[in-house]
């Protein structure tokens, strides 16, 4: 995880808020530190994480959550971690005879429009079992990413009653937390992709916003992060509080600093 960060967001592993849902959005740049950041960040907290990784294989994750003090293979041995390799998985629902519905069967189907396989798996690595209630402190959701579900051909609105179930379960039923990467494409014709992501953003108690400089590329300065908390309940502009910053990756690190700011102009 980023000390940073968790500054930002005024939030430590020891006291994170339960029964949210955080929205993380990309727009014209690459926002997957946003996800290394909160697995590496639950897993310091000692929470049940359920990832769904549909972007990356479990190597990757696993090499830069050590970078981030975290190793991804000894927390799934010692049951904290179920991780669905989306990458690998495509390959079993298409070429291995299955016994019992895979999460990813949408992909056989020619009308990809019920994700409640997925949505099953993931309330079976969540659901409470004797004796774990003493070792994780709550359980976690983190997907990577919803987008690649609609370039699949799952439509937003199966997609949106996915997220809802995924809510009731995770957040409101075993009071924990729920993490969801998104892709802004930028394409006003793409109403799929800006109805999903309006959707989880009505939705969402925290919005991060990674986005592209206008200015382009910038070898000092790779980002902007937008920051917007919203009210518990009917958000309204005045519940509603942002901030922005603009940001560094680094190899073991990202910094954060206000707009124009950045050490290499100061």
């Amino acid at each position: 995880m980023f000390p940073e960060l968790n500054h930002l967001l005024n939030t430590t592993p020891d006291r994170a808020a339960q029964g949210k849902l955080t929205l993380l959005c990309d727009a014209k740049t690459d926002g997957s530190f946003l996800v290394h950041h909160f697995l590496s960040f639950y897993l310091k907290a000692n929470c049940k994480v359920c990832f769904v990784a549909l972007i990356q294989s479990f190597s990757h994750y696993n090499i830069v959550g050590q970078k981030l003090g975290v190793s991804l293979t000894a927390a799934r041995e010692r049951g904290q971690l179920v991780f669905l390799e989306g990458l690998k998985s495509s390959v079993d629902v298409f070429f291995r005879a299955q016994e019992e519905p895979h999460p990813l069967q949408f992909l056989r189907e020619a009308s990809a429009q019920s994700l409640q396989p997925l949505y099953e798996f993931v309330r079976e690595a969540l659901k409470p079992v004797d004796g774990d209630e003493a070792v994780w402190r709550y359980p976690v959701l983190l997907v990577d990413d919803l987008s690649v579900l609609l370039s699949l051909g799952v439509g937003a609105v199966a997609v949106l009653d996915f997220v809802q179930y995924c809510r009731a379960t995770v957040c409101w039923e075993l009071k924990g937390n729920m993490v969801a990467l998104v892709h802004d494409s930028g394409d006003a014709e793409d109403e799929e992709n800006d109805m999903l992501l309006n959707g989880l953003s009505h939705q969402s108690h925290l919005i991060l916003r990674a986005e592209g400089l206008a200015t382009g590329f910038c070898k000092d300065v790779h980002g902007q992060l937008r920051i917007l908390w919203r009210g518990p309940s009917q958000p309204t502009a005045q519940q509603d509080r942002s901030v922005t910053y603009q940001y560094k990756i680094q190899d073991k690190n990202v910094s954060f600093f206000a707009r124009g700011m950045s050490p290499a102009v100061l």
